[in-house]
Formats: structure tokens, C-alpha cells, sequence
């Protein structure tokens, strides 16, 4: 079975750099790359840059990891989650993989949620409902759940729900 991959922090803009020197020293890595057409004055240009800022992909056994980090000094440190290297499956590393080939100037975002933002839960075992958010700390949602004709609070993961609707409302200017 393969090793999972582990996510390496770099200096700002040293990420294809980085997986240069990590393929040099044969460790594998990814590090996704946008193509992006760039316009100047005199012409335009196809170039690829990092989809993730600052982030490269890194497959390496556990006990290994050390000689990761010091493969260059522009490795700043491994992304952690709940206080271990974070993990990222080969499914997800294959979809991003698929989407770079199928598409151009891909732009990442960051999804916000609010509190009385509507919500579905799309994991663990309220999924599939419906609720809506009473409270956001850090990495969790705190939920109201209607079933059964009461109101159950629920507390779970901020990335097992996604947002069906928002509370915040364009509002129209008046002139």
C-alpha cells in the first residue's frame, strides 16, 4: 500500500522550486499547477503557477519526514492538523490532478460560514440533514437540528457541511 501524502509549508513563491529540489533528492511530490494566461503590454503568455500557495504534496514514509524537511532550507514546515502532519488520500490528490487537466485559471475560495447561515450536514450521522448555524469557533459548527418537532444542537466539523443558504442578503443602494 501506498504512503499518504503529507502537505509541506514553503517561502512565499518557492513551492515549484521546492518540488524541484524534492524530485532532485527522489522524493516524490506534487505541487499542482494552474496554467494561467498572463496579458503584458506586448503579448500574452501561457504560464503555470502553484495553485496552492505556498503548498507542495509530499509522499514519504512516517520516519522519513525528517529528511523531507531538511531537503531544503526553503521547506518552512509540514502543515499539521489536530497536532499530527496532515494527511491528504490519493483520491484527492487524483481529483486535483483531474481538474488541472480539464480546466484553466482555476481560482481557489474559501467558503465562510456564518452564524444563521443554512446548512446541509455531508458527513457523519446527521447527514444529509438540514440546519442552521448558532455558533462558528475555530474548525466547529455549533448547529440547531430541527427533528421530530424539537430543536437538537449539534456541534461537528466546520468541512461536514456545506452551505444551501445565507442569512446575509445583498442589500440594494439607495442613491
Amino acid at each position: 500500500m501506498n504512503n499518504p501524502w503529507n502537505v509541506v509549508y514553503t517561502r512565499s513563491r518557492c513551492e515549484k522550486k521546492v518540488a524541484a529540489l524534492l524530485t532532485k533528492r527522489g522524493i516524490e511530490n506534487y505541487c499542482p499547477l494552474n496554467r494561467v494566461v498572463k496579458q503584458w503590454a506586448d503579448r500574452c503568455k501561457l504560464v503555470y503557477e502553484p495553485l496552492f500557495s505556498s503548498y507542495v504534496f509530499v509522499r514519504q514514509e512516517g520516519e522519513s519526514l525528517f529528511k523531507v524537511k531538511q531537503a531544503t532550507s526553503d521547506i518552512v514546515n509540514f502543515v499539521y492538523w489536530l497536532g499530527k502532519p496532515a494527511i491528504i488520500n490519493d483520491i484527492e490528490i487524483s481529483n486535483i490532478k483531474d481538474f488541472l487537466n480539464s480546466y484553466n485559471n482555476v481560482k481557489l475560495e474559501k467558503k465562510e460560514i456564518h452564524v444563521s447561515d443554512h446548512v446541509r450536514i455531508i458527513n457523519g450521522p446527521l447527514k444529509d440533514r438540514d440546519a442552521s448555524i448558532t455558533a462558528v469557533d475555530n474548525n466547529k459548527v455549533k448547529m440547531l437540528v430541527p427533528s421530530l418537532g424539537y430543536m437538537m444542537i449539534a456541534e461537528t466539523n466546520i468541512y461536514n457541511v456545506e452551505i444551501i443558504g445565507s442569512s446575509f442578503k445583498a442589500q440594494k443602494l439607495v442613491s
